[in-house]
């Protein structure tokens, strides 16, 4: 039997980073070549990103994690060429060169072929967006999972219900907060409510203040200033508030107090939960770490909760890949951010920061983005 255009020639051969186990350091080693189903598209992967998420699930895989399959294949994003597509698949044909949100540790996925860290990887369309010619695949990664998620929070009717993003929308006179405008997700959160026609006030760093408004936000705070709440405050006096959206351990109580003193929609979309993980990755961090962690969590969740409750605040975690299931995934990945990318209306943000170019860096890149990094996001190229 020859093998038709969709199908390659020969099975490739493919090769893994994978976690052997819960909190084990990861692995390099053959990995199988998995067919496409249906609706999804392989991805021979030229360049993947590391996101916060994939070094919480190897010190903290029993916590946020817990139903994972080990050994597994970590990783969301993924960059490269098309080299086989299902059989409803009618975006991408073989050869093309694409982004994808890589959603392998989801709890109805739990599929090592479905994640980032390795060769060749599945990818749903609805969650695949074509890449220009011109742009580098290491620029391209840094984008699926931060857009995603941003998406999640901004756009879904279970969180804050904005319009959706267009190639000229027309401005809705709201403004949008979002707490952390120079990370990842929050610099896609900026992008894609300015395409939306909303405006933005957000928080950066001084160093990154010039970054976030290129990226098109009105006005920018510090949110290490001692008086960055009150500010805020004085500045959406006369403004109407289509809702906040927070980054970082520390974001969510500030959005609660700006949010109760704003005239508009009193939402509060949270990314980041409202404790650190990065200890637990510590090797002297005891044996005590994760029951101390656990407490800490539950408490600051209940305080966060009730100061919302009781201020008549509405508040919900975003989880970055339940845009699959609905309308904003093919709002996002379909309708918006090809044509976004190729008229260079979307920018590929933040910089890729490339620390290794081999299955082999994925480790050492996954201990540096645990490490802290601004304005940036650590991307592994791949030969």
């Amino acid at each position: 039997m020859t093998a038709s255009a969709n199908t390659p020639a020969n099975t490739p051969a493919n090769t893994a980073a994978w976690i052997p186990a819960k909190h084990a350091r990861l692995e390099v080693g053959p990995a199988p070549y998995t067919r496409p189903g249906p609706d999804q598209l392989v991805v021979r992967n030229r360049a993947v990103a590391i996101n916060p998420l994939d070094w919480i699930i190897q010190v903290e895989g029993s916590l946020p994690y817990g139903w994972l399959r080990y050994p597994t294949v970590l990783g969301a994003d993924v960059a490269g060429e098309v080299v086989e597509v299902g059989t409803d698949v009618t975006r991408f044909r073989v050869g093309d060169r694409v982004l994808g949100h890589a959603v392998g540790t989801d709890k109805d996925s739990n599929n090592a072929a479905e994640g980032a860290f390795q060769h060749y990887t599945a990818v749903s369309e609805k969650l695949a967006c074509p890449v220009p010619d011109a742009m580098p695949f290491e620029d391209a990664v840094v984008l699926p999972l931060a857009v995603s998620t941003a998406a999640c929070g901004l756009f879904q009717t279970s969180h804050l219900g904005l319009r959706h993003p267009s190639s000229h929308p027309e401005a809705t006179g709201q403004t949008v907060l979002v707490w952390g405008g120079s990370t990842s997700v929050g610099g896609n959160a900026v992008q894609l409510a300015v395409a939306a026609g909303y405006e933005v006030v957000t928080t950066a760093s001084p160093r990154n203040v010039d970054y976030v408004r290129a990226l098109g936000a009105s006005l920018v705070f510090d949110y290490n200033s001692p008086t960055v709440v009150p500010d805020i405050i004085e500045a959406f006096q006369g403004r109407t508030l289509a809702g906040a959206i927070a980054f970082g351990a520390t974001s969510a109580a500030s959005c609660v107090r700006i949010v109760r003193k704003c005239r508009g929609k009193k939402f509060v979309a949270l990314a980041t939960p409202p404790v650190s993980f990065e200890r637990l990755g510590d090797p002297d961090r005891g044996r005590f770490a994760h029951p101390r962690l656990l407490a800490r969590l539950i408490g600051a969740n209940i305080a966060l909760q009730f100061a919302a409750r009781t201020r008549g605040i509405g508040l919900k975690y975003i989880f970055g890949t339940t845009l699959k299931a609905n309308e904003v995934g093919t709002a996002i990945y379909r309708d918006f951010l090809p044509a976004a990318l190729a008229e260079g209306r979307y920018l590929a943000a933040p910089k890729p920061m490339v620390v290794g170019k081999s299955l082999d860096d994925i480790q050492r890149a996954m201990d540096v983005q645990r490490g802290g990094v601004s304005a940036a996001k650590v991307v592994v190229a791949l030969p």
